[in-house]
């Protein structure tokens, strides 16, 4: 699977479970802190005081092989469906060195204004870094 964006991130000691490996629930903290990353960074997306959030909607993970502490992880992350006001990033957990697929899974953004948490349209500043995302974009 092609990636457009790459981020590294370090397991933690409390990341492993009692059977020794990284819990399940972590890898979808790895995704969804990937994706909100790129979207404060390159979309200019203000999670504390802007008029639009992104609310997580749908989720999901296949799991492959285990991780655990200490280990660093690469997770990719690309846009498969952008709409008008949601978004579905698709990501891939690996080893550091991207050797090995660890899960890969998906996440789907609805973007809501604030405080009615009604969809609205994606900005053009984010809705541009989301482009670059975007599976027909990337170049194998």
């Amino acid at each position: 699977m092609t990636f457009a964006h790459w981020e590294l991130i370090a397991t933690r000691w409390r990341d492993n479970d009692v059977y020794g490996h990284v819990n399940n629930v972590v890898y979808y903290e790895f995704m969804d802190t990937t994706v909100n990353r790129w979207l404060i960074s390159e979309g200019g997306l203000d999670i504390h005081q802007g008029p639009m959030i992104g609310l997580c909607v749908e989720s999901h993970c296949n799991y492959r092989a285990a991780a655990e502490f200490p280990e660093k992880l690469a997770i990719g992350l690309r846009v498969g469906r952008l709409g008008t006001s949601s978004v579905r990033y698709e990501l891939g957990i690996h080893r550091e060195d991207r050797s090995e697929l660890l899960a890969e899974g998906h996440f789907v953004h609805v973007f809501v204004d604030r405080h009615s948490r009604r969809p609205e349209p994606i900005t053009e500043d984010l809705r541009a870094a989301l482009e670059r995302l975007q599976i027909e974009s990337i170049k194998d």
